[in-house]
């Protein structure tokens, strides 16, 4: 009988979300402050890439068939292909998939293809320069583009946008989101602001509904958008597919309209903090049994433990402000 993570609340849990990394070369408000999370320079104690692949392989062999590296910005990272090709030899990983704001994807997509990257999600909150770079703190639209291009070059597929949808900020660019998307034959997923580290929460007052993205967008496109039920790669999305198109739009509610009792998914942190919830504080350090000499029997056994302790739903609570990983940017998103 193969084996299953089930939590609790008898959700199955097959996919884990790995930071590779907490630094970014963007400071995009909603996700880190200004200054970055480290300020005073420690970027030390970040698992290495031989403990991320055996907790991943533990993962895996739990049951887990969907893995996605995110960061911060994990490009940022060197090497990060050498991590890709080891897991990708795991028995019973179905797809490894790449979070990114694709500033250094041209250079990399080849390699991470190569090594066994399946598909990628690519953050892209302005189709504006210089908007761009004030979102961003200092992006640079024109190379995340060529990422997009080259991403779908190389055959990165499905490639997907994720725009943050901020009222006052971008609020007026989610029509030319989807003509872009269209235009480069991916899906668009527009996604709430949530109130997640000082970061999230100052945010908050530009948080707009997903209810309201879908009916511009419903009314941009003149068709019907049909629930698309049973695709792969949803995630916490929900996806509608354009009457007459193959085109799908994806809307990520997490405040509006939370998907927990769907939630098959948990974080490992950059340094190494099983987080079990996105927004609540459930969580289990695995860096430190690793570093003890755990055995991976152990190690497996303390990740079914770890299960139990996850919780039903999340109430996002704007007051907890001093957990390691509370900021996005150290969740991994």
């Amino acid at each position: 009988m193969k084996t299953e993570l089930i939590d609790p609340f008898n959700r199955k849990i097959e996919y884990i979300r790995v930071s590779v990394t907490d630094l970014c070369n963007y400071r995009c408000g909603y996700c880190m402050p200004e200054q970055g999370v480290h300020p005073e320079g420690n970027h030390k104690e970040y698992l290495s890439y031989d403990e991320l692949a055996r907790i991943i392989k533990a993962f895996v062999k739990l049951g887990v068939a969907k893995v996605r590296l995110t960061g911060g910005e994990p490009l940022v990272r060197k090497n990060l292909s050498h991590l890709v090709s080891e897991i990708s030899t795991y028995e019973g990983l179905e797809d490894i998939a790449l979070s990114t704001n694709a500033h250094h994807l041209e250079r990399e997509a080849q390699a991470l293809k190569t090594a066994g990257m399946t598909r990628c999600n690519i953050s892209i909150d302005s189709l504006k320069p210089e908007r761009f770079k004030n979102i961003t703190r200092g992006g640079d639209l024109v190379k995340v583009l060529a990422g997009v291009d080259k991403a779908l070059e190389v055959g990165m597929t499905p490639v997907k946008f994720n725009m943050v949808v901020m009222k006052g900020t971008n609020d007026d660019e989610i029509e030319a989101m989807v003509d872009y998307g269209l235009e480069k034959g991916v899906e668009v997923r527009f996604i709430e602001t949530m109130p997640i580290g000082p970061a999230g929460v100052s945010m908050m007052n530009q948080h707009y509904p997903a209810s309201k993205i879908l009916a511009r967008v419903k009314k941009h496109v003149g068709a019907d958008l049909i629930p698309s039920a049973g695709k792969t790669h949803d995630g916490p999305a929900r996806n509608f597919i354009i009457a007459g198109t193959n085109t799908r739009i994806g809307v990520i509610s997490a405040v509006s309209e939370h998907f927990c009792e769907t939630c098959n998914r948990v974080r490992l942190t950059a340094r190494g903090v099983l987080a079990l919830c996105l927004g609540q504080e459930d969580s289990v350090d695995l860096r430190t049994p690793l570093r003890d000499g755990i055995t991976d029997e152990g190690l497996e056994q303390l990740i079914k433990d770890a299960m139990l302790k996850k919780p039903e739903k999340h109430f996002f609570n704007e007051n907890v402000h001093n957990i390691e990983f509370r900021q996005m940017v150290q969740l991994g998103g």
